[in-house]
């Protein structure tokens, strides 16, 4: 009678890894254009978190946006951008 070793899979799924989206602070965007164009590009975003965002990234130079996939993430940063904001992403350590 043989024993076979069946290999025991890895039950934690390696998720994607996730990127965050940041949005910096410019001094030509007004802040209501900003939380605008983050109402219009990020989905599920309420217009609280977008003026929390802008404010946080006016305050602090920085903000983080939204912590996604990285084709998200990257489409986000992009739409941000071509609307003139300035956005960069980042791997979510």
């Amino acid at each position: 009678m043989s024993v076979e070793t069946i290999e025991k899979r890895s039950t934690s799924r390696k998720l994607a890894p996730r990127y965050r989206v940041l949005l910096h602070n410019d001094d030509y965007n007004s802040m209501e254009y900003v939380v605008q164009v983050l109402l219009t590009t990020v989905p599920n975003l309420t217009q609280p978190q977008a003026v929390n965002i802008m404010m946080e990234a006016h305050t602090n130079g920085l903000a983080l946006v939204i912590t996604c996939a990285q084709e998200h993430a990257e489409f986000y940063c992009e739409t941000l951008k071509s609307h003139g904001l300035s956005s960069t992403i980042e791997p979510d350590e």
